[in-house]
């Protein structure tokens, strides 16, 4: 049970990143189809980036979601097995993250490793309740 709450946890680290404390008001509903603009924009609010820093992580949220598109369509055409397809989806969050890591100072990083950790606490939580273990 651990082990699919972890690779859950990560899957959706990537896709939901910037959308764990907020974005459910934003058009079209669901926190999964934030663009890397919008992602920009949260993560900003957490870390305060520079403009320099905005135009990286841009960057690397589109790198991100073309990676996750192309992935998801192969799901969709039946082209691979859904723990293959986890562990590539585990894979593009840990480079998401390394790539975001190299571009932040060092207060930044500690910001955003707590933003994760809210993240990851909020995730569970959810999780639970889902499962009506929660309160």
């Amino acid at each position: 049970m651990k082990k699919l709450l972890i690779i859950c946890g990560l899957l959706f680290s990537v896709v939901t990143f910037a959308n764990a404390q907020q974005g459910g008001g934003r058009p079209g509903g669901g926190r999964m189809n934030a663009t890397p603009e919008e992602r920009v924009k949260q993560l900003d609010e957490k870390v305060k980036l520079t403009d320099e820093q905005k135009t990286k992580v841009t960057a690397v949220y589109t790198e991100a979601a073309e990676a996750q598109k192309k992935m998801r369509e192969e799901m969709q055409a039946g082209g691979g097995d859904r723990e293959a397809m986890m562990a590539k989806f585990q894979k593009m969050s840990a480079d998401t993250d390394t790539k975001l890591n190299a571009i932040f100072t060092a207060e930044q990083k500690t910001a955003y490793k707590a933003w994760q950790d809210e993240q990851k606490a909020a995730r569970e939580k959810m999780m639970k309740e889902r499962q009506g273990g929660g309160k």
